[in-house]
C-alpha cells in the first residue's frame, strides 16, 4: 500500500473520530440511484438511434455548402428533418421543449468558398426551479458531414459515425429527457459546419458569452459510433472523455495563475466537470468506464467543445475508444476488397446507446443538483496543519448542505469526503500541503454538484 494511501486512511479515521462531538445533520445519501434517472437511462433506445442515423445518411451529403432547397438531399433537408423530429417529440412530451433554428451567415474563409448560412438546430428544456433555471447545461453533436476533400459539397458523404452518431445521441436524449422536469436548463443542440471550422458551435458560444448566459457545463459527442478499431479489436466497455486542464492563453488569467501557484493544474472547471461525469456515468451505466483523458482533445485535433473552452466555459468531448480512419473523412469506395467510408454498417448501435446513457445520467444529475459552490477559499492567515475552508452560501431552496472532498496530490479522482452540514466553513485535520480539496453542494435528494477548487484567502 502506498504511503499516500496509508496517510489518507489515517486522516479519514481522524476526521471520523474528531467529528463525533459536533456531527452535522445526517448526510443525504449521495450514492443511491435516483429512480427518475434510472428510467431515463433505461429508455435510451439503440433501435431509435440506428433509425435516426440511417435517416441522416439518406440525405446523401450533409456538407455545410450542400443543397438547401431539396427535401431529400443536402444539409437543408437534414436540418429541417432534425427540427421536425424535435418538434414531434415535443408534441408527445407535453410541449416542454423550445425548438428553433439558430442561423448566421458565415463569410468566405479557408473552408467556406461563398457566403453560407450556418444553421444550428436547438431544443431547450427550461429549468423549473427559480434559483436554478438560469444555470444551463449544453450537449451537442454536429450534423454536417464531409468527404476526403473538405470542400466537396456534392459527393456522397454519409457521415454515419462522424457525426450522425453524436447527432442521434443528442436527439435521443432530448426525446427521452423532455418527459421529465429538471431544476436547471438543458440545451440539446445539433450544430453545423464543424468540418468547416467549428462555425456553428462558435456562433452559439459567442452569443451565449455576449448574453452573459450561465453555461455551467458543455458536452460534445463527436465520433461515438464504433467500438471496433482498425485492427478489428472490439472495445464496447469504455468511452474517452477529453478534459482540458489549463487553457491556452497568451497571458495567464488571475484564476489560472492561482491554479499554477497552488498546484491546481488538474483542478480546472473542466476537470471538475469530468470527475462528475465519470462518477455519475459509471454509477448509472453498469460495467462501463468513462476514461478521462487529460487533454482538451485528441493530439492537435479539435471539436465543438473548443469554442466554449475559449470563452471560459467548462466543456468536454466524448469520443469512441479507438478511431478507425478508414471510416472517417473518406470518400466511399472499395479498395482491395475493403469498403472505405463512413457507412452505417460500421456503427455499433448498442455502444452509441451506452455513451448516450452516460451523457444523460451526467446531465440529469447536474440539472437536478445545486450549483457548484462559489467563492470557495482556504484560510492562509496562519501556519497550521489543519485546513480551514470557507465559501458563499447557495440559494437553492432544497439545499441540504455541503460536502468537502479531498485526494492525494498524485490522485486523479476524489478519495475522501465529509458532509459538513448547511454551513459556510469547515476545518479538517488534513494538511493543505499534502491534499487537494474541493467543496460540493448537496440537495436533500442526495444530488451533488461538481466540486469547486478553493483559492487562497489571504
Amino acid at each position: 500500500m502506498a504511503y499516500s494511501t496509508l496517510a489518507l486512511l489515517a486522516a479519514s479515521a481522524a476526521i471520523a473520530a474528531g467529528s463525533a462531538s459536533a456531527a452535522p445533520a445526517a448526510a443525504p445519501d449521495t450514492a443511491r440511484h435516483q429512480p427518475e434517472i434510472d428510467k431515463i437511462v433505461r429508455n435510451i433506445s439503440p433501435q431509435r438511434i440506428e433509425a435516426t442515423i440511417r435517416k441522416l445518411v439518406s440525405f446523401q451529403t450533409r456538407h455545410t455548402m450542400s443543397d438547401t432547397e431539396s427535401d431529400t438531399v443536402g444539409i437543408g433537408a437534414a436540418r429541417r428533418w432534425i427540427k421536425s423530429e424535435f418538434e414531434r417529440c415535443n408534441a408527445q412530451n407535453g410541449g416542454r421543449l423550445q425548438v428553433q433554428f439558430d442561423g448566421h451567415i458565415a463569410p468566405v474563409s479557408r473552408r467556406i468558398s461563398r457566403p453560407t448560412e450556418i444553421v444550428n438546430v436547438v431544443a431547450t428544456l427550461p429549468g423549473t426551479q427559480d434559483a436554478s433555471k438560469e444555470r444551463i447545461y449544453v450537449v451537442s453533436g454536429h450534423y454536417d458531414s464531409r468527404n476526403t476533400d473538405v470542400m466537396d459539397a456534392t459527393g456522397f458523404a454519409p457521415g454515419a459515425n462522424d457525426d450522425a452518431s453524436g447527432t442521434a445521441a443528442v436527439m435521443e436524449m432530448a426525446c427521452v429527457m423532455s418527459r421529465y422536469k429538471f431544476d436547471a436548463t438543458l440545451v440539446f443542440m445539433t450544430v453545423a459546419a464543424e468540418e468547416q471550422g467549428l462555425l456553428g458551435a462558435a456562433h452559439w458560444a459567442e452569443q451565449a458569452k455576449q448574453k452573459k448566459l450561465n453555461i455551467a457545463g458543455m458536452f460534445t459527442n463527436d465520433i461515438i459510433g464504433s467500438s471496433r478499431d482498425e485492427h478489428g479489436k472490439v472495445d464496447d466497455k469504455q468511452v474517452r472523455l477529453f478534459a482540458e486542464g489549463l487553457p491556452v492563453e497568451k497571458e495567464a488569467s488571475e484564476a489560472n495563475r492561482t491554479l499554477i501557484q497552488t498546484g491546481g493544474e488538474n483542478d480546472s472547471i473542466s476537470r471538475q466537470l469530468a470527475r462528475h461525469v465519470k462518477e455519475q456515468g459509471e454509477r448509472y451505466v453498469k460495467d462501463f468506464k468513462v476514461n478521462v483523458i487529460q487533454r482538451r482533445d485528441r493530439y492537435l485535433r479539435g471539436g465543438d467543445h473548443m469554442p466554449f473552452l475559449e470563452r471560459g466555459y467548462a466543456a468536454l468531448r466524448f469520443t469512441e475508444p479507438a478511431e478507425d480512419f478508414n471510416h472517417q473523412h473518406q470518400n466511399v469506395r472499395t479498395e482491395n476488397g475493403v469498403l472505405i467510408g463512413d457507412m452505417p454498417e460500421y456503427n455499433d448501435y448498442n455502444y452509441i446507446a451506452k455513451v448516450a446513457r452516460v451523457n444523460a445520467a451526467a446531465l440529469a444529475t447536474l440539472a437536478l443538483a445545486p450549483a457548484a459552490p462559489q467563492q470557495v477559499q482556504v484560510r492562509t492567515a496562519q501556519l497550521e496543519n489543519d485546513t480551514a475552508l470557507v465559501w458563499k452560501a447557495n440559494s437553492e431552496p432544497d439545499l441540504a448542505g455541503y460536502r468537502v472532498v479531498w485526494r492525494a496530490t498524485d490522485a486523479a479522482v476524489w478519495q475522501g469526503s465529509k458532509f459538513v452540514g448547511n454551513v459556510t466553513e469547515a476545518r479538517l485535520p488534513l494538511s493543505k500541503d499534502n491534499y487537494y480539496f474541493g467543496v460540493q453542494a448537496i440537495d436533500k435528494d442526495g444530488n451533488a454538484s461538481p466540486a469547486t477548487y478553493p483559492v487562497p484567502l489571504r
